[in-house]
Parts: structure tokens; C-alpha cells; sequence
């Protein structure tokens, strides 16, 4: 089973153009999140995906694969089928392809292995998200963070911008989790994924893990403990990302 992963990119995010070059403590925000993604062992081989020349001039000048994809792609796994389509290696359909978000800066690359580790586990696995703890009720409450619930074998039940599961007063004891930007899929699914139309589930909650609830199919959560991981859905999350970013473990070994 080969392993891939791809990092999409491109400038224009609609609540934050130009995201991908922002820096963080100095650096490109998608810098950190590729050199993260590469202390992971386990790559056959690791790509940048970008439709924009100033993204893939930063790569080109890191020396890192990037491959150019097409301008109309709204939603990142499209990106990344494309890019692993044309990344010269001759996958076969239970290859793994992992979608590693580039607005998750502080990632760490034992997310990358849980998320893979699921698909090895069981034969029959299509997909895989990471499912973080929260532990704070601001989290629980921010519309901009994507919530995931599942049942007792870790199949996704529902992804939400809501408070869900539901509590009045709300307590880390209910096993609330969020979506980290980290999602895995084997070849052949990835490819039938991408082919079918948005759902609408998918458009209602604008998470496209409901297109796969929506068609009958079964993703994975794999639920990760509680980290100092911020993603990046704004300018004002680059404060809190380097208000942490100095203190984390990995910073200073890429």
C-alpha cells in the first residue's frame, strides 16, 4: 500500500485571500504546514498542489514537489485528486491518499499516522478524518469549526457547524470533536468521491464529509486527544497559532 500526501493551496480563500503566504512567526503559514507534513516517515511521496505561481514559487524555491492544478477547484479534495492523478506514481486503488489542509500549521505528524492507521486496521475502510477533542465551550460554540460525531465503531454519523452532540451547560464529558484538517482516502474511493455531484447535506452544512453520509457510505473518525493545534480560518487565528507556535515541541526542527 503506497502512501501519498498532498498539501492543497491556493490565494483565494474567500475569508482570508491569500492565506497559504501569510506568515507565522516569520514564515509562510503553508511552509509550516509542509515541513510538518514531511517528519512523517512514511510518505512514497509528498506533493504541493496549487493553481496560484506565487504558492508554487515558494515550493519550487523549498525544492518541494509541487504539482499545478486547475483554477476552478472550490473544494480541496478535488485539488487533491487531481494532483495525485499526475503526481508519476502508478497508484492502485487501496494506495492511500491523505488531504493534509494547508491552514493547520501546528499539525504534528502522528495525526498523519492515526489517520492512515485506520484504513490499515480494516480492509474495508474507504476513509478517515481526524476527530480532535474539544475541551473549551468557545470551540464548541464557533460556527467556523466543524464538529463530528460517531457511533461506538468510529463511523461518522454527521459533521455540523453546530454545538453537537448537544448539552445545555457544556462540559469536555461529552465527547465533543472537532474536524482537523488531516483526511485520508483510498485511491479508488477518493476518485468516485470527487465524482459525485454536492449533496445536500454537504451544501446546507458546507462540509463535503456529508456528501459520503449523504450517498449511504461510511467514513471514519478517528478520534485524537485534545492538542494546542489551531487552524487557521481568519487573519485574527494567526495570534493565537503564534501565541502557541513558540512553545510547541516541533517548532525549531524544520
Amino acid at each position: 500500500m503506497r502512501i501519498i500526501g498532498v498539501v492543497p493551496a491556493r490565494m483565494a480563500s474567500s475569508r482570508f485571500p491569500g492565506k497559504p503566504l501569510h506568515p507565522i512567526c516569520g514564515r509562510p503559514m503553508v511552509e509550516h504546514v509542509f515541513c510538518r507534513s514531511a517528519l512523517f516517515p512514511g510518505w512514497d511521496g509528498l506533493y504541493l498542489a496549487t493553481c496560484d505561481r506565487e504558492i508554487a514559487a515558494l515550493g519550487e524555491a523549498r525544492r518541494w514537489p509541487v504539482i499545478m492544478t486547475f483554477d476552478r477547484h472550490t473544494r480541496a479534495l478535488d485539488r487533491v485528486a487531481e494532483a495525485a492523478a499526475k503526481c508519476g506514481l502508478a497508484l492502485n486503488g487501496d494506495d492511500v491518499v491523505v488531504n493534509v489542509q494547508g491552514d493547520e500549521p501546528m499539525l504534528h505528524p502522528d495525526m498523519i499516522s492515526a489517520s492512515i492507521q485506520s484504513l490499515r486496521a480494516d480492509p474495508e475502510a474507504l476513509c478517515s478524518l481526524l476527530a480532535m477533542e474539544i475541551v473549551d465551550e468557545e470551540q464548541y460554540r464557533n460556527p467556523d469549526i466543524l464538529k463530528v460525531i460517531h457511533d461506538v465503531k468510529g463511523n461518522v454519523l454527521y459533521t455540523s457547524r453546530a454545538p453537537v452532540p448537544y448539552c445545555k451547560t457544556f462540559s469536555p464529558a461529552v465527547g465533543a470533536r472537532r474536524i482537523y484538517g488531516i483526511f485520508a482516502f483510498r485511491w479508488h474511493f477518493l476518485q468516485t468521491f470527487t465524482g459525485m455531484p454536492e449533496s445536500p447535506l454537504e451544501l446546507a452544512e458546507a462540509c463535503d464529509s456529508n456528501r459520503i453520509l449523504d450517498n449511504g457510505l461510511r467514513q471514519r473518525a478517528v478520534p485524537y486527544p485534545y492538542r494546542p493545534s489551531f487552524s487557521v480560518d481568519s487573519p485574527v487565528d494567526t495570534a493565537l497559532v503564534e501565541a502557541h507556535m513558540l512553545k510547541d515541541p516541533l517548532w525549531g526542527k524544520y
